[in-house]
C-alpha cells in the first residue's frame, strides 16, 4: 500500500519552491495559483495539516515591496514625473516583484511544516516544580505553611 512506504526526507525548499509534495516529491501541492489541494494524487499525503497563514504575504512584503518603492521614490526624486509614469513603471514592477513569490514562499512553507512536523502550540506544564516546593530526596513537597 502507498500509505505504509518509508518516504526519504526531501528537502523542503526544493519541493516546496517547485510545488510539490512534501513526502514524495511527484505529486502537485496547489491546485490552483495559491489553492492547496486537498491532498497529494501520488502518496495520498492530506494537507490538512498545513496552515501557512500570512507567511508568504509577510516575506513578499519585507523583501519584495521595499525595491517597489524605492523605485517609485527615486523616480519621484530624481525625474519629479507625473503620476502616468509612475502608473507605467512603478505598478509594472510592484506586481513582477511581488505576485510571482508568493506561489514558491507559499510551497516553501508548506513543505517546512511537514519536515519540521511543525504543529499548533499548545499549554504543556513545567516540569520544575514551583520554587516554593522543598525537596526531600527524590520527591518534593510543599511546605506545612503554603498561603498561595
Amino acid at each position: 500500500m502507498v500509505q505504509d512506504r518509508e518516504w526519504p526526507p526531501l528537502s523542503p525548499v526544493e519541493t516546496g519552491i517547485r510545488g510539490r509534495c512534501p513526502r514524495c516529491g511527484e505529486g502537485h501541492l496547489f491546485e490552483g495559483f495559491l489553492k492547496l489541494r486537498k491532498g497529494c494524487e501520488v502518496c495520498g499525503l492530506d494537507y490538512s495539516f498545513a496552515d501557512p497563514a500570512d507567511g508568504p504575504a509577510f516575506f513578499v512584503i519585507c523583501f519584495a515591496c521595499v525595491p517597489s518603492v524605492v523605485l517609485a521614490l527615486w523616480i519621484e526624486v530624481r525625474f519629479e514625473a507625473p503620476y502616468w509614469v509612475h502608473l507605467f513603471t512603478t505598478l509594472p514592477f510592484m506586481l513582477l516583484t511581488c505576485i510571482p513569490p508568493l506561489r514558491p514562499l507559499k510551497g516553501w512553507l508548506v513543505a517546512s511544516q511537514y519536515f519540521y512536523k511543525a504543529e499548533e502550540g499548545r499549554m504543556v506544564t513545567p516540569l520544575i516544580p514551583p520554587a516554593s516546593a522543598v525537596v526531600t530526596g527524590s520527591t518534593a513537597t510543599l511546605p506545612a505553611d503554603d498561603r498561595l
